[in-house]
């Protein structure tokens, strides 16, 4: 029998329940998509097929993606007013998110089913919501699959998405991003019983997970194109959805999982079974993304960060409640840099 099956009889959140409760996240999810099911890629690169044979490459003139924002401003304009002016129940600001990530955006495990949505970036977007609307509540969330969340903000379904997403080259030629507000890096998630032991030559001949349309997807595949992965890397399963890696997992279905470090170490938080191996291969940053003519709204949420940031309230107090414990007391290693705003307009 395949050491993976092997495995699966044993992996999991605790067993049978624990299973079944990761069904439930998978089916709340798919229950709160928006209509049309599966769309572009996020990277707009074509269909899941062509996630399988190459990502575009970042171009070679595009030096450090996190500086390329617009300098902070309180001022409205016309994105801000339209968000405004919507009429009645309708007032509020529309925001991608996810809501099956451990302490980043999840529904309250003992909320039943109004379960609050609730995690780092879920403080964030109230915040963002009461400086624009006066209202920490006057949100509606949209549950965006990884997937899916270029295509969700260029069809103006979605003001803006907070999602764990890194600011890349290839997505700022799509939308425009808010200076960085977390910083991480990739890293690999394993059964605590595997062989492999990080990103290196322990994943010759292993079938990786990751999530369509990922930085991490390009990085691996570029990793083998300048053999700093193994060629025999299998790499192609790649899932809508990030969570579904690591249900594969759990299944003994794939060998191991690449995602940020900070997803996976909430991740191994809540199976006991798995760990990170070795060292994150990449430093990253989270923004938030929105329209790339949006100028007023990218420069609000630029003023915003700016105040989160100095606030004791704010971001200090969000990483103690939520990420503290799986990343650590010490929060100066996911502290975002100082911002610079290279992008004149």
């Amino acid at each position: 029998m395949d050491a993976r099956r092997m495995r699966a009889g044993l992996k999991g959140w605790g067993g049978v329940g624990a299973m079944a409760a990761v069904c439930a996240l998978v089916l709340a999810w798919a229950l709160l998509l928006p209509a049309g099911g599966h769309t572009a890629r996020d990277d707009g690169a074509g269909g899941p097929g062509a996630a399988r044979v190459q990502q575009a490459r970042a171009p070679e003139d595009c030096p450090d993606p996190e500086k390329q924002t617009l300098s902070p401003s309180a001022a409205d304009g016309p994105t801000i007013e339209a968000i405004k002016n919507r009429a009645g129940g309708k007032r509020k600001l529309v925001v991608g998110i996810d809501q099956n990530s451990y302490r980043w955006g999840y529904r309250d495990p003992n909320g039943g089913s109004s379960g609050e949505l609730e995690g780092f970036d879920i403080d964030l977007v109230h915040r963002i919501a009461e400086d624009i609307l006066g209202d920490p509540d006057a949100v509606q969330f949209k549950a965006i699959p990884t997937d899916q969340r270029i295509t969700a903000i260029q069809q103006g379904r979605v003001d803006m998405v907070v999602r764990t997403m890194t600011i890349s080259c290839q997505r700022i030629e799509k939308v425009a991003f808010s200076a960085p507000y977390f910083r991480t890096g990739q890293q690999v998630l394993a059964p605590k019983s595997s062989s492999v032991t990080g990103y290196d030559g322990s994943l010759a001949d292993k079938e990786i997970c990751t999530a369509e349309g990922s930085t991490a997807l390009s990085t691996l595949q570029e990793g083998q194109r300048q053999n700093k992965l193994p060629a025999s890397a299998d790499l192609s399963t790649v899932v809508p959805n990030q969570l579904d890696c690591l249900v594969r997992l759990q299944l003994g279905e794939v060998d191991a999982v690449v995602t940020d470090g900070a997803l996976a170490a909430s991740q191994a938080a809540q199976d006991p079974t798995v760990e990170l191996k070795g060292v994150p291969f990449t430093t990253e940053y989270y923004g938030v993304a929105m329209k790339k003519d949006a100028d007023d709204l990218v420069r609000r949420v630029n003023r915003i960060l700016v105040d989160y940031r100095e606030d004791g309230d704010g971001w200090q107090a969000s990483y103690e409640r939520w990420l503290s414990a799986t990343l650590g007391e010490d929060a100066s290693t996911s502290e975002p840099p100082a911002p610079k705003y290279l992008r004149e307009s």
